[in-house]
């Protein structure tokens, strides 16, 4: 009898330290795999209180937003939030008769690691439908373990919903904000419900936006350059920032590629359109080939 417990017993304890080497080795993996972040874009909060900010009014028309570079920012920004983090993709969405692409867009959805989702626009010109596309989106990443950490630029109170959907399944929830000339532009219930709350100010977003008058097009009759000359014009540039800011200066920016940082990628554009004597604003696939160009002739010096 005594003999067959201490085999049992001996069992057990085999049975035991099995099963605490399987939970040593899941934890080992869990501890291995990177944490992952994406950025979620609101982007009727974004033209109105952006434009209110930087361009005086929230009329779209009035002003241009360089998406793409913006977007660049909000990737660099959360880099260095979630230092220890990958990002999955940046989800931008926005309204849209009949749900079909404006040009605008378009171009934005062709974005590396960018997603557009699109609402409706009523006859208003309001979103309909933008929030539940929201709350689906960080809903499902947050039930699939797809996301740790979500950063929301929005300010819509019907957001609540969203974020506390996400949190139901253990991501959290980090609210951004832009900075208002008055008062605020977030519903008090949903900066209450986030994890934590930043805000952007005038200086990370004035680079990106600019006033719609005569002098921000080129001259009529004025030929669209094509990409290749944009690109060459982006190894120049680089050629011509290493002879006069010092290679030290310039090499410090290749461990953010393919991305410049804001006041570089607006030194950038700004030198670009001197040369050319055309300008870039808006135009999503003229501005990769200045950046394709920029980064083509720096990676070839090192």
């Amino acid at each position: 009898m005594n003999e067959g417990m201490h085999e049992d017993h001996a069992a057990l304890a085999a049975r035991i330290d099995r099963t605490n080497e399987l939970l040593e080795r899941m934890l080992a993996e869990v501890a291995k795999t990177p944490s992952t972040h994406a950025i979620f874009v609101d982007a009727g909060y974004l033209y109105a209180a952006v434009g209110r900010l930087v361009a005086g009014t929230e009329d779209r028309r009035a002003f241009d937003l360089d998406a793409e570079g913006l977007i660049d920012a909000l990737i660099d920004r959360a880099r260095t939030v979630f230092a220890d983090s990958r990002l999955l993709r940046v989800y931008w969405y926005d309204g849209a008769r009949r749900r079909i692409h404006t040009a605008e867009q378009q171009s934005i959805a062709e974005l590396p690691d960018v997603k557009v989702r699109l609402g409706n626009l009523n006859a208003n010109n309001q979103q309909k439908g933008v929030d539940s596309l929201i709350r689906s989106d960080l809903e499902s990443l947050a039930r699939h373990r797809a996301i740790s950490d979500a950063a929301l630029l929005g300010g819509d109170e019907d957001l609540v919903s969203a974020v506390e959907a996400a949190q139901g399944y253990g991501a959290r929830v980090h609210l951004w904000g832009i900075e208002a000339p008055e008062g605020r532009n977030q519903a008090e219930p949903l900066l209450w419900e986030v994890d934590s709350q930043r805000t952007l100010d005038l200086d990370f977003f004035k680079p990106y936006v600019s006033r719609r008058t005569a002098a921000t097009y080129a001259p009529a009759g004025t030929a669209r350059p094509t990409r290749d000359d944009v690109r060459f014009v982006g190894a120049q540039i680089a050629a011509k920032w290493l002879a006069e800011r010092g290679r030290d200066t310039v090499v410090e920016l290749l461990p953010g590629h393919p991305y410049l940082p804001g006041s570089v990628d607006q030194d950038l554009l700004v030198e670009a359109e001197g040369v050319l004597q055309y300008s870039l604003r808006g135009q999503a696939d003229l501005r990769r080939a200045l950046r394709d160009g920029f980064w083509d002739h720096l990676q070839a010096q090192y």
